[in-house]
């Protein structure tokens, strides 16, 4: 065990996200995307010049997965993996089938869960929350209507951390769901179970709003 009480897979992670402010997540794009089918979600994170820092990989393969995500889109039951930069399992995303107010629970490398991503109800922006174990929220994340691609997450009322969606190009955002995310941490006490769960809910944000199946 180690000085953030995690695996050492995970500890990895947590120390590459503690060395920057800054980072690029950027989704993988497949072939098949260009002809209107859903693949598998794949995202990379680096820092700011390029650096990996790590990478994401939805699970659910085969003919079954293949269906379940032209049908179901993100109200169906899936997996995505987070790797360090050797490659090892760092965290898990588990998402359960849900019609409504989705949910991502976060794992580290051996299991454990560290807290969840919970929507909630809201007319006028997207809003979720960013929970502990135990349920209670930690952090509250809103995107306003006329800041649609900006998500920003707030502490008693203080901007931490920000989410923004970039631009990937028209042919991109077009006929494919390629997005581009600018993580930034800018609250001074985040530490490094605080910026894990930022970097699973950015994969949250795509997944939830800008992946087609969530249009």
């Amino acid at each position: 065990m180690n000085q953030f009480n995690f695996p050492p897979h995970t500890h990895l992670l947590a120390q590459e996200l503690l060395k920057h402010s800054r980072f690029k997540l950027q989704q993988i794009h497949e072939w098949a995307e260009w002809i209107g089918y859903e693949t598998r979600n794949k995202y990379s994170l680096t820092d700011l010049v390029g650096n990996p820092v790590g990478f994401a990989a939805e699970q659910q393969k085969g003919l079954f997965g293949f269906v379940m995500r032209q049908f179901f889109g993100h109200w169906r039951r899936f997996n995505i993996d987070i790797f360090n930069t050797n490659r090892e399992l760092a965290l898990r995303l588990n998402h359960p089938f849900r019609w409504f107010f989705q949910r991502i629970e976060v794992l580290d490398a051996e299991g454990v869960m560290i807290g969840a991503l919970q929507q909630k109800f809201s007319f006028f922006t997207k809003s979720f929350d960013v929970e502990d174990p135990r349920g209670k929220v930690r952090y509250q994340v809103r995107s306003p209507i006329w800041r649609i691609w900006t998500f920003s997450f707030t502490k008693h009322g203080h901007e931490v951390a920000e989410v923004k969606k970039r631009w990937s190009g028209l042919i991109s955002e077009v006929f494919t769901d390629r997005d581009n995310f600018l993580l930034t941490m800018k609250g001074p006490n985040l530490d490094a179970e605080d910026r894990l769960l930022i970097l699973a809910a950015s994969i949250f944000v795509d997944l939830q709003y800008f992946e087609r199946k969530a249009r």
